[in-house]
């Protein structure tokens, strides 16, 4: 305790922090509303310092590290996102291992896994990277189509690459977990993202883009993709988003879509809100004829009919918006 002076008045008090630099409350139960809505701003802010319009959003599993060449090997990461392997029992067989016998059952299905895995990042690497090109040349003050990812490993490293690889800016939004994980090296540095809600993550995710690309995944994956496909059957967003969904012949085994329009939970025009793809060129060619369709010609046509009107020499409307965020049907 501080002394009292000897005229019995209190010592001098130190400043107290102002709230928005008091760690204490911004942490505290009483702070969550002012983080959520950070994590709503700050994205905003930058992407409209980024010039960034719309994106095009890729998803898969994060578990497996992509093969940089056919003699590397592979590993399960323990978690999703995870910089640890998984343990040694869980890892895919070695072939010294399937030649003596030592490998398990789960070992040799995860073999063959692993090879099929491979294939679909370095899939996912090419369809980014054809995407990004092409959307580099749309003629706009802004950029359009912006390769984005969960920011993690495996197929989100996988796409970010591609479009790293292609020149253009790409998106990583990454998500703070319990144990140590770290995003991956090709985001753009200006556009790596952490967030701390899930919801929020997935509001970005959402509003921003114009096509979903779901590679093979798990849980992580199945709840993206499955929320996205619900946005779009109830109409809750007033835009059409392209969805591909690569890799029939693994999706085809991991649900039966069917068995929904058989049982009327589902109507049969909705498996139009999604298309299979089973090769790059083949996802790039429906990703760009939807996105042609959907926003570019209309968006030619709106132009020729409503030209934008100049603010200032050389500089549109154009120049001063920030990202398009989709609107919510009432």
């Amino acid at each position: 305790m501080a002394a009292i002076p000897g005229n019995g008045a209190p010592p001098p008090l130190a400043s107290a922090p102002l709230a928005y630099e008091n760690p204490a409350f911004l942490n505290s139960a009483d702070g969550r509303l002012i983080r959520i809505v950070s994590e709503y701003m700050e994205p905003l802010a930058r992407f409209r310092h980024e010039q960034i319009q719309d994106t095009v959003v890729f998803f898969g599993s994060a578990r497996f590290r992509g093969r940089e060449e056919a003699g590397h090997a592979l590993e399960l990461l323990e978690n999703t996102g995870s910089r640890q392997p998984a343990p040694s029992e869980e890892q895919p067989a070695q072939a010294p291992e399937i030649a003596a016998g030592r490998a398990t059952d789960l070992q040799l299905k995860r073999a063959v896994a692993a090879v099929e895995m491979a294939r679909y990042y370095e899939d996912a690497r090419r369809l980014s990277s054809l995407l990004t090109k092409w959307a580099k040349d749309i003629p706009s003050r802004r950029h359009r189509f912006v390769v984005t990812s969960g920011g993690g490993p495996g197929i989100m490293e996988a796409a970010n690459r591609g479009a790293h690889e292609a020149g253009g800016k790409t998106i990583g939004m990454n998500i703070r977990l319990p144990f140590e994980q770290a995003p991956n090296p090709y985001i753009t540095p200006s556009l790596n993202f952490e967030f701390h809600y899930f919801f929020m993550r997935k509001l970005w995710f959402a509003y921003l883009a114009k096509a979903l690309v779901v590679f093979p995944g798990g849980f992580g994956t199945l709840d993206e993709m499955f929320e996205i496909l619900t946005l779009a059957q109830t109409h809750k967003l007033a835009k059409r988003i392209t969805v591909v969904i690569y890799g029939p012949e693994y999706w085809k085994k991991v649900f039966n879509l069917g068995v929904l329009v058989d049982t009327g939970a589902i109507s049969p025009k909705d498996i139009e809100l999604f298309q299979f793809a089973d090769t790059p060129e083949q996802a790039f060619d429906l990703l760009r004829n939807g996105l042609t369709e959907n926003y570019l010609k209309p968006e030619a046509a709106t132009r020729l009919e409503h030209p934008s009107p100049e603010l200032m020499h050389g500089a549109t409307l154009e120049d001063f918006l920030g990202p398009e965020m989709a609107r919510t049907s009432k």
